[in-house]
């Protein structure tokens, strides 16, 4: 948290009151102050500013001494079960994150308000506003409120459930961009619910929302980082109206409830939008509902900051400068490939380039590439698509995905007439590429003459930096790695859970790949219709690093842990 002006002022007041209080309350040593306080007379600088530079303390221990100078009280602890969520009501969850405040207690005469930084005087004016009431500050950490502030949140979207019945008004405008921040008291309570469970899928960064009814419960899990989580469960009775209201925003038969559904939902959040794939199917207890969010972006990332490194990154940038061929990015769903072919594109996306894409969805809105949506209803189709904009000339063409043996065939003609074309494909790794394409009836010639390289991929979860210890790798694991000899420079670290990770031990996403280039060692294996193992032995003689390889050494410099590649990379493997 940055440490206000005020602050710094008020720790400039009576130095020496300041310094003992720091040593009574920090870990603030006496000759660390004496430092601080020679350096300000020969600086000029306020004695916080020393402090923090230094990393002597942290920006927080400032504002706890000055709650003891001013008398503020100052809580370790705050408890949730205590809180009234009807306190939160009158103030959206993302004004009480940005501002870091949360009331918790509320009489007749006065509010008293949880707040990081005791000095916030907008926001108390605000409060003031709202509640008009008096207003009384208590300080606490921001790891504390953050928590603190999702948990009454969420017991206040609990409180809302009970209120939903079995049928609903629907009184929005469906035909844009829906705002789901738009929703007031007067909106029917699903309406609210439903918007809230997408408004915390988008703020948790989650990438499916699965809605599954029970016996006589339903659950809701997100997807977050490719790990599945339980964030709520509500009452059956619940399941009804939920599952009307969200295939109304994706506009689908909400009688029609034997057969299942896909639809798309466009939302809009704080000025972002966000494009949500829906799926139904009908189960047991009701119907099962998938929602995929999409975050439509302008940002494509650099293929460094994906994760990749080494061969792999090297081989990629060398085959953006190719003028013709066929490269393909493989691995299974929601694994990261269109983000990394639209970082290969952005590298390849120059002023003398002609770029046109095929896409279901259109994800990222790239500048100066032409981009075309499918349309199944219309029947434009990745193969119908493909075939017209070859009539446009393009020097670069992605397509979504090669579906069929007709998408496979145009695409590999194409790069045979002097196109460079990029698609990605459905196998577990890069060597079972070219026996997947002549599964699909593509000629195993025509293969080895476009093919120039495939790409396998996966996501792993990123150790939180916050939080990470190192540790020593025992013999067990050393085993299922496959490792004799550790590095001496290596960094292994294990997940630990704290509050900015939500007690994860993880924080974001990383890729692990393996790059087959098709050389001449490859090429008389692809016509020959050699197998898998045998493409792939023969391109780690050429000097391929395997998915496992990659894997093993983001573990050695402490990117991931040794449990999230044995249960992401090393287990599929096997089984594979």
């Amino acid at each position: 948290m940055k440490v206000s002006d005020q602050i710094l002022e008020k720790v400039e007041v009576n130095k020496k009151k300041i310094g003992e209080l720091l040593l009574e309350h920090t870990s603030l040593t006496p000759e660390q102050l004496e430092e601080a306080l020679e350096l300000q007379s020969d600086e000029k600088k306020l004695l916080g500013e020393i402090l923090l530079s230094k990393n002597y303390i942290h920006p927080h221990e400032i504002v706890k001494v000055m709650c003891h100078q001013v008398q503020i009280p100052y809580l370790t602890e705050l408890k949730v079960e205590d809180i009234d969520p009807n306190n939160v009501k009158d103030i959206a969850i993302n004004y009480a994150k940005h501002h870091e405040v949360l009331p918790i207690l509320e009489t007749e005469s006065s509010i008293t308000v949880a707040m990081s930084d005791p000095f916030n005087f907008n926001a108390i004016n605000d409060l003031t506003g709202i509640f008009k009431k008096e207003i009384q500050v208590v300080v606490t950490t921001p790891l504390k409120l953050q928590d603190a502030i999702n948990r009454v949140y969420e017991k206040a979207n609990r409180n809302l459930v009970d209120s939903i019945e079995d049928e609903f008004e629907e009184n929005l405008d469906l035909d844009g961009p829906i705002d789901i921040l738009d929703a007031s008291e007067d909106d029917a309570p699903v309406i609210r619910f439903v918007n809230s469970i997408i408004f915390r899928a988008v703020k948790e960064r989650a990438s499916d929302i699965h809605i599954e009814p029970y016996e006589k419960e339903v659950v809701y899990r997100f997807r977050i980082n490719r790990v599945m989580t339980e964030i709520l469960r509500q009452p059956k009775k619940t399941h009804a109206a939920v599952s009307s209201r969200i295939k109304v925003m994706a506009k689908l038969d909400i009688a029609e409830k034997r057969l299942p559904q896909d639809g798309r939902i466009k939302i809009k959040i704080a000025g972002k939008d966000i494009d949500i794939r829906l799926s139904t199917v009908p189960v047991q207890n009701g119907e099962r509902i998938v929602m995929r969010v999409l975050e439509k972006t302008n940002t494509v990332l650099e293929l460094e900051s994906l994760g990749f490194q080494g061969k792999v990154l090297k081989g990629l940038q060398e085959l953006s400068t190719k003028k013709n061929g066929v490269l393909y990015v493989t691995g299974p769903t929601g694994h990261g490939k269109s983000t990394t072919l639209f970082a290969i594109l952005d590298r390849m996306n120059t002023p003398d380039r002609m770029i046109i894409t095929v896409e279901d969805p259109v994800e990222y809105e790239l500048h100066g590439v032409s981009q075309i949506q499918v349309n199944p209803k219309i029947d434009l189709s990745f193969a119908r698509a493909l075939k017209a904009i070859l009539r446009q000339n393009p020097d670069v063409v992605m397509v979504g995905e090669t579906r069929d043996q007709e998408t496979a065939e145009m695409a590999i003609q194409a790069s045979l007439t002097g196109h460079f074309v990029l698609s990605t494909l459905h196998t577990n790794d890069a060597a079972s590429a070219p026996t997947r394409l002549i599964d699909m009836g593509v000629q195993p010639f025509l293969i080895s003459s476009s093919l120039v390289g495939v790409l396998a991929q996966r996501l792993v979860r990123k150790l939180c930096n916050e939080c990470k210890e190192p540790t020593d790798l025992s013999d067990h694991e050393m085993q299922m790695l496959d490792i004799d000899v550790i590095p001496q420079n290596a960094n292994v670290c294990k997940p630990v859970g704290c509050p900015s990770c939500n007690m994860t031990g993880y924080g974001g996403m990383t890729v692990v790949a393996e790059l087959l280039l098709i050389t001449d060692r490859i090429r008389p294996l692809v016509i020959a219709k050699a197998d898998a193992s045998t493409i792939k032995k023969a391109a780690v003689k050429d000097g391929m690093a395997t998915l496992a390889d990659d894997a093993i050494d983001k573990i050695f410099l402490g990117v991931t842990s040794v449990d999230e590649v044995l249960r992401a990379i090393i287990s599929e493997a096997e089984e594979s």
